[in-house]
């Protein structure tokens, strides 16, 4: 009888190390276990967005019109929050997503992306409208991938080729001032990035930070009175300033170049930008990818969209910019 016991547990034992272990905390597989969408499954999606604008919204509307369409609408639900701006709201955000251990977490913006890789190494994490993700999660070697539970989608276009824009616009501009929120990574390698391809065209380049909303207007018209022409990257807090920054540059008669259409469309007169919807849905096809046919997201490579010139019709026309062809004016 002890004999037939002992066996037992020792079966029992095994049977637990089976399954049990598989849920364990501190694991590191970050790739999913069905190949196939599971009969009846219901996945949940927990979206961390940064703040409240034109381009992050499209980003978001796209990452779910793709998924929902790839999983179907009763098979997936999203838990969609705003953080407002606040990296804190962030991180809250984020740590009830791991609490209610969702499948899935879209970080869109940078702040959302980080607070969401500093709460879970096990969820699978995809971002959008990240500039670059080796910033903005402090990777030295950077290879085109993560090597942890985060890849995603980049809203960068070609730095080179917007200081290109720049010039073919301005050619006799001599000074360009850069402006962006000192807060945002991004924004900074963007800056420092764009910098000496502009340099290249014998622009004087300078940099004008500001550290928040508080502070957008006075940097601006320091910018303005300094600078024959702006440019301003893709950055989220001068996107959700646009009003306070188009008033004082249309006061000023100093034009700007931006990073993204939709800074461009609330302040600016050319830019060479992405379709942030395409950028969402790409990141939900990633999703998918994810969730249901086993892709590790460690390995997954950083996706980009292809870019458009794109220019504003009315702020042209106030500002005498003339645009040659090879442009598509922004919809209103």
């Amino acid at each position: 009888m002890k004999k037939s016991k002992r066996m037992i547990a020792i079966a029992l034992s095994a049977l637990m190390m089976s399954f049990g272990f598989a849920g364990c905390g501190g694991s590191t597989d970050y790739t999913a276990s069905n190949s196939k969408a599971e009969e009846g499954k219901v996945y949940n999606i927990g979206i961390c967005q940064l703040v409240q604008h034109n381009a992050l919204d499209a980003a978001t509307k796209g990452f779910r019109d793709a998924l929902t369409e790839k999983l179907g609408e009763d098979n997936v639900k999203f838990d969609e929050q705003n953080a407002q701006g606040d990296s804190q709201n962030c991180t809250t955000i984020c740590n009830q997503f791991v609490s209610s251990n969702v499948d899935l977490i879209l970080g869109n913006g940078t702040g959302a992306l980080q607070a969401a890789a500093t709460a879970t190494p096990n969820i699978p994490i995809l971002g959008t409208s990240i500039t670059h993700y080796g910033t903005a999660l402090d990777i030295k070697d950077w290879k085109g991938y993560t090597e942890m539970n985060v890849s995603g989608t980049s809203d960068l276009a070609p730095l080179d080729e917007q200081a290109d824009v720049l010039h073919e616009l301005f050619p006799d501009a001599k000074k360009v001032g850069i402006i962006y929120c000192s807060a945002e990574a991004n924004s900074k390698y963007q800056a420092d990035t764009i910098t000496p391809s502009l340099e290249k065209y014998g622009y004087e380049v300078k940099i004008y930070t500001f550290a928040d909303t508080n502070d957008v207007a006075a940097v601006t018209q320091t910018a303005c009175d300094d600078s024959d022409v702006l440019y301003i990257p893709t950055d989220n807090t001068a996107a959700s300033n646009t009003g306070i920054i188009d008033n004082i540059a249309l006061a000023a008669k100093k034009p700007i170049v931006t990073g993204e259409e939709g800074i461009c469309d609330g302040c600016g007169v050319a830019t060479l930008s992405i379709s942030y919807y395409e950028l969402g849905k790409k990141t939900g096809e990633m999703a998918y990818d994810v969730l249901v046919n086993g892709k590790d997201v460690s390995k997954m490579e950083i996706s980009y969209a292809p870019t458009t010139k794109k220019y504003d019709a009315d702020r042209c026309k106030e500002l005498g910019v003339k645009i040659p062809d090879g442009y598509t004016a922004i919809e209103k």
